[in-house]
């Protein structure tokens, strides 16, 4: 009876194999990639086919469809909470960020099909969490003309989503709903390991496959020493005896030559690798290359995605014990760095393989362009420099306090399941406050923004009325740095520098200059520190003491008359 039951499930399984779909990479033998309805369509059919696949539909895209979360594992187990339970560690992998670079979305349907078939083993104790195509409204959006440089496939999706914005430069403003949508997957999921799939561009070299990874010194602590000492260089050898030379992330200047080294890229917040950093997350982004053929980017991004898997089994439970500590230590931490500087006298010398690139007359201008001549490879050590040092620290505050009324803040905390909760009744409170002196905002729009920088603060503390509903942000909470990142003024990518903030930047009362005239000149009679000020200024500035409106307006915004929110930063420290 045994034997008959065993022979059954034998048969079972059989069929259920014969019935995985095959997918357009492997029908077109690797010249083409699916469009939307067929990569969806796919993930279904494999759903039903093997008892180690489920695909679910999660939150919504700018594109007006929803993203999907598949997840694979050897015993099918798809609840996460129960995940977590077990110890599993978790691999999240993001695909179609920027749908012309599709190696990632065939790549996966072909490693979980050879998962699911038995040609390829997912340890127990290891799951695969996978978002098929992330830019929906870019992969919608098809050409045979896009991306110019890449070789094949033969129509792919645009980079840009739906609203044009390219989605790896959102996941801290979240402009587009893929970027809420993904905080969730993200926090659902709280992955140990994010691989984020790419394609490069820039300069023609030999590799097939480059590798950008977070940086080791930002990830920080025994995390970063784990990453930088011990996980690169594991995949690099793992992938080298799969045939691959890997090598980090080709991240020059092309005015400059590819033989004198390039600097790690520095993957700041808005970006996928920067964002998981915050959440004490190892990720990476691979990036094949654009000249090489279609079917050998997706055959190595396959097998990269493997050497992650194999790296996951053997050493899953330093990944989770490593991710544990890091987590309370961000919670008890008193102060965080914000600010970053390389390193330049600091290098680790590499082995790349290049071609040999000069210059010639352009055809076009006649003027010297670029080439590289592929008649010419070499193999060079060359430096790569990945060592940046903390130059700007800030202490963390006990709580944050935001008035309810930036609620689109609030929303983006709330969709990164930062804990935060109402003030129940009006109340004063004696809080840090920061005045913004001065700031320079970008003149051309970049990703639907006009980023300010370069800001200058004033700090004072002063009681502040808040009302019921205001939001009181503890800093005891995993979020501690996402929140440091994001509410910290001066931060490379905080939400004021995202301009969230930049109402404040605007008086919205004023004066009618002659009758202001004789209330300022009142005023000035009975404030002798004021007049001492006037003087000090019109002495030390020759254009402005020749100008009777800037003055005018000095006592102005030195007087009780001028609003109180006018550059007043309304994100509140409870020290």
């Amino acid at each position: 009876m045994k034997k008959l039951i065993l022979l059954n499930c034998l048969l079972v399984s059989c069929v259920v194999f014969a019935q995985l779909p095959v997918t357009v990479f492997e029908q077109s033998q690797g010249k083409k990639t699916a469009v939307y309805d067929e990569i969806i369509d796919w993930w279904r059919k494999a759903d039903k086919a093997s008892g180690k696949i489920s695909i679910r539909t999660m939150g919504p895209t700018d594109a007006g469809l929803p993203l999907h979360l598949v997840t694979v594992s050897n015993d099918g187990v798809s609840d996460y909470r129960q995940i977590k339970k077990d110890k599993r560690l978790i691999i999240l992998v993001n695909n179609g960020i920027h749908p012309g670079e599709p190696d990632g979305i065939d790549a996966s349907m072909l490693l979980v099909a050879d998962i699911a078939k038995g040609k390829l083993k997912l340890p127990q104790q290891v799951v695969l969490a996978i978002i098929p195509v992330y830019n929906i409204g870019g992969c919608l959006n098809r050409s045979n003309n896009y991306r110019v440089d890449q070789n094949g496939p033969e129509a792919f999706g645009f980079r840009g989503n739906a609203q044009n914005l390219d989605l790896n430069r959102d996941f801290i403003k979240a402009d587009s709903k893929e970027a809420l949508s993904f905080a969730q997957i993200f926090h659902l999921t709280d992955p140990d390991i994010l691989i984020d799939n790419h394609v490069s561009n820039g300069a023609d070299y030999q590799h097939v496959m480059t590798l950008l990874t977070s940086q080791h010194d930002k990830l920080g602590g025994a995390m970063g020493k784990y990453l930088n000492e011990v996980m690169e260089p594991a995949l690099y050898s793992s992938m080298k005896k799969k045939g691959y030379d890997l090598v980090p992330y080709v991240n020059f200047d092309h005015r400059d030559k590819v033989e004198k080294g390039w600097d790690a890229f520095w993957d700041a917040p808005r970006y996928s690798s920067g964002y998981a950093t915050l959440w004490n997350t190892f990720a990476f982004v691979p990036e094949t290359h654009m000249l090489k053929p279609y079917p050998q980017r997706v055959q190595s991004t396959y097998e990269l995605m493997r050497s992650f898997i194999e790296f996951a089994g053997a050493e899953q439970r330093q990944i989770l014990e490593l991710r544990a500590r890091a987590k309370e230590e961000v919670i008890k931490k008193d102060s965080f760095t914000i600010g970053w500087q390389l390193d330049k006298a600091s290098s680790t010398m590499i082995t790349f393989k290049g071609y040999e690139s000069g210059y010639k007359p352009s055809e076009i201008s006649g003027l010297p362009r670029l080439y590289y001549d592929r008649t010419k490879p070499y193999t060079l050590q060359v430096p790569f420099y990945n060592q940046y040092q903390s130059v700007t620290v800030v202490n963390k505050p006990k709580a944050y306090i935001i008035p309810q009324g930036w609620w689109k803040v609030v929303e983006r905390l709330r969709a990164n399941n930062v804990a935060m909760q109402p003030i129940n009744n009006d109340t004063i409170i004696n809080v840090r406050v920061y005045r913004i002196e001065d700031y320079k905002t970008s003149q051309r729009p970049y990703e639907g923004h006009h980023p300010n920088s370069e800001v200058r603060l004033g700090i004072f503390s002063q009681p502040i009325p808040f009302r019921k509903g205001d939001w009181y942000v503890p800093m005891n909470q995993v979020a501690n740095r996402f929140l440091i990142e994001t509410l910290e003024p001066i931060a490379e990518d905080s939400y004021f520098k995202w301009n969230f903030f930049d109402a404040i930047l605007q008086q919205k009362e004023g004066y009618s200059d002659y009758h202001f005239e004789d209330v300022a000149a009142g005023y000035l009679k009975s404030n002798s520190e004021l007049q001492q000020k006037l003087e000090a200024r019109r002495r030390q500035d020759t254009t402005f003491a020749q100008s009777a409106g800037a003055q005018l307006n000095f006592i102005y915004q030195n007087s009780p008359w001028v609003e109180p929110a006018y550059l007043t930063y309304p994100v509140y420290r409870v020290p």
